[in-house]
């Protein structure tokens, strides 16, 4: 009987002791009073985790992929007011995620945000249902032979707007906390919740891609052919479902309550450092000295003292005016930080200029998920010379298929040679591959453009038909619309996967919710930007000599010539890219060695999980 006691207390003490080192401050539901263990449930509660995730993305997906169709078709909106609607939304619900990660981080937890998140997106996917179900919601349908159709009303707008709304809200919760909420259910102390954080990230992965190929085929299909109203009510039917699953486990869940956020942090560091900014650095005044003191119940690594952005180093200076406690921190962190709280908004500083070189290269792949529908509108879909045709919106999945064959492959085969002739971990490093994806981006927008340029020319000598409000069908095939497709979905394996990484990897480790959040911020920026970029030039060009280049028949216009300003400014955001990482320093790296390399390694769970939220 004392031999079995010891051996629990001996167990207790070392559940207590790698919560303590692993878990820190961050405090858990979900445990057994008595003896204060976690119950980690695993695989037990993944059944209601990944069903909740896979009917959410079939939700949404299901009616986010085809939206610009049925704005144009139902809603009677212009190619151009269409394409902006879709931009500023995708823009706003990416933006949206710094909110939310930040409200989940300090106020509601991951649980309680998931939640209501998920039933924010059901609401907005049963507004968007209600428009397509209900005739009065919509303008109605304009005869095959008008040329000017009615356009919807301001009652019938609003409601379609209140449904972007709410799955703004919806995007706000769930793309920052969907996967870290399936990994705090496995316990990362022991060898079997590892592996099961590693599954789960596999399994998510594979939704995302089985919710992707789903949606940009079958739900599309439907949607196109048969009945909108059909077709946005499944992803309706499949988000209510959703939510069912993800509350029938609500009581089995590890759920990890708010501790507070880390911008306090980087708040405290940029008031101190103005306080402070009179002063000298030690380095000029040999009088005083840099606080350097590290929680000991801190998440984030050591990091060593930089010389860039030296200003800030002013929040770290000692004066007779600050007082130690006996722990050795500062009483009052308003008044004085420590030089790692600096070192930690240096991180966030350095990254933001390659971030900035992101927002314009996600530009060019923006118009592949916008403007390549309209030029698969205007192009001949049948397959294979039958009736059935290809729905314009489905040919954006040959994006997902060139991410998802190149990932392994270049993991698999492309990675183990480059090490032997780098000497470097994942063959390049993550700023080079960042810029090998930029330079992709750059050919597929010219390849964008000679395709566009051979359409149109088919389109004016060679017309299968005409399409009311568009003009002239191309007798051009809509599968020579593939290869750029192909080139965006491998500039997105080398980019956007990179970024991701480099995210995880460069920001503190208590930062790394607010790295997700920058990612999708990065792409808001984008697809304001581009919707900013479509506005100028429709604008400027609708004046102009040469005529609109953006007009609703494409065959009247000059695509071609907008996809080539964009690769022109590809190239200039890539030499400014490069300059920028040249200047680089990574994180953990001091003033004596900047290796691009760096020392700190993913591991293969890390990999996943940034490949996994590339998708989300």
């Amino acid at each position: 009987m004392n031999l079995v006691g010891k051996k629990e207390t001996m167990e207790e003490k070392n559940e207590r002791k790698s919560l303590e080192n692993n878990e820190k401050s961050v405090v858990i539901t979900n445990q057994d009073e008595s003896n204060n263990k976690i119950t980690y449930r695993g695989w037990k509660v993944m059944p209601f985790i990944i069903g909740n995730e896979t009917f959410e993305k079939l939700g949404t997906i299901g009616t986010l992929a085809n939206l610009l169709v049925y704005l144009t078709t139902v809603f009677n909106l212009d190619s151009i007011t269409a394409t902006n609607i879709i931009n500023i939304f995708n823009g706003s619900a990416s933006l949206s995620t710094l909110l939310g990660a930040f409200l989940c981080d300090t106020y509601f937890g991951r649980f309680k945000t998931l939640g209501f998140c998920t039933v924010a997106s059901f609401l907005g996917l049963l507004t968007i249902q209600l428009t397509a179900a209900i005739k009065t919601m919509h303008p109605p349908q304009c005869g095959n032979s008008s040329t000017i159709c009615e356009g919807p009303n301001a009652g019938q707008m609003t409601f379609l707007l209140a449904g972007f709304a709410l799955l703004i809200v919806g995007a706000a919760g769930i793309r920052p906390c969907n996967l870290a909420f399936g990994a705090d259910q496995f316990n990362p102390n022991t060898e079997s919740g590892k592996k099961g954080i590693n599954s789960f990230f596999n399994w998510y992965f594979f939704t995302f891609t089985f919710a992707q190929m789903v949606s940009l085929s079958l739900i599309v299909y439907i949607q196109s052919n048969v009945s909108w109203a059909v077709g946005l009510g499944i992803p309706a039917g499949l988000m209510l479902f959703s939510c069912v699953v993800y509350y029938l486990g609500s009581k089995s869940y590890v759920k990890v309550k708010a501790t507070g956020s880390p911008v306090t942090s980087i708040v405290q560091v940029v008031v101190v450092s103005f306080k402070k900014r009179g002063l000298n650095l030690p380095d000029q005044d040999p009088l005083l000295s840099l606080f350097d003191y590290m929680p000991p119940h801190s998440i984030n690594s050591k990091l060593p003292h930089t010389c860039q952005f030296r200003f800030l180093d002013k929040a770290a200076i000692v004066t007779p005016q600050d007082h130690i406690n006996q722990d050795g921190s500062a009483s009052d962190p308003w008044n004085l930080c420590s030089i790692q709280q600096v070192e930690e908004l240096k991180c966030l500083l350095r990254v933001i200029p390659i971030w900035l070189s992101g927002i314009v290269y996600y530009v060019a792949l923006v118009q592949q998920n916008t403007m390549l529908v309209f030029q698969a509108l205007q192009s001949d879909r049948q397959l294979f010379h039958s009736n059935f045709q290809i729905p314009a919106a489905s040919y954006t999945i040959f994006t997902m298929l060139s991410l998802t064959i190149w990932i392994p492959i270049y993991d698999r085969k492309v990675v183990p040679l480059l090490q032997r002739v780098t000497k470097k971990e994942g063959g390049f490093t993550l700023l080079q591959r960042m810029g090998i994806g930029m330079f992709i981006s750059i050919l597929c927008m010219i390849v964008s453009g000679i395709v566009e340029e051979q359409r149109r020319t088919m389109a004016l000598t060679k017309p299968l038909g005409i399409m009311p409000r568009k003009g002239a069908i191309s007798s051009m095939s809509g599968s020579w619309l593939i290869p750029q497709l192909a080139l965006a979905g491998l500039s997105e394996a080398f980019t956007l996967v990179g970024q991701v990484e480099f995210y995880y990897k460069q920001f503190p480790e208590n930062m790394r919710s607010l790295a997700g959040s920058l990612f999708f911020c990065g792409l808001a920026g984008s697809s304001y930007l581009s919707s900013l970029l479509i506005s100028v030039i429709h604008k400027v060009t609708q004046k102009s000599a040469t005529g609109n280049w953006l007009p609703q028949d494409l065959n009247k216009g000059r695509l071609d010539y907008f996809y080539f300003i964009i690769a022109g400014v590809g190239v200039i955001n890539l030499c400014y890219f490069i300059v920028c990482a040249k200047w680089y320093k990574y994180k953990g790296v001091g003033d004596g060695n900047n290796d691009n390399s760096s020392s700190i390694e993913l591991d293969h769970v890390s990999k996943k999980y940034e490949r996994s939220v590339n998708g989300v």
